[in-house]
């Protein structure tokens, strides 16, 4: 008898318990939705991801001067085709040139 009512217990319990952690779940999915959508967060993302393109250009040119011809062909054409596109979100990496 003991033990049945136990496993009822763990079984409501259980039951209740993921309940309460959907509806938490729903809630922190609302709030992080309503933050997304916040005009001041989608500027500081945009500010943020156009000063990473910023510096990652810097550091494409500094690194350039310091490595020189010894980069391989195949490295730098890719990367030579990936600035020609300016933030397109389309690359060729991966891609086989025959």
């Amino acid at each position: 008898m003991r033990r049945l009512t136990f496993i009822a217990g763990l079984a409501v319990g259980y039951v209740l318990g993921t309940r309460a952690g959907r509806e938490r779940y729903e809630q922190l999915k609302k709030s992080a939705n309503r933050i997304s959508q916040n005009p001041a967060v989608r500027n500081a993302a945009e500010t943020a991801a156009l000063s990473g393109r910023e510096y990652a250009g810097k550091a494409y040119h500094s690194m350039s001067d310091l490595v020189g011809d010894k980069v391989p062909g195949s490295v730098a054409d890719r990367v030579r085709s990936l600035r020609s596109r300016n933030g397109s979100g389309e690359d060729d990496w991966g891609t086989t040139n025959t």
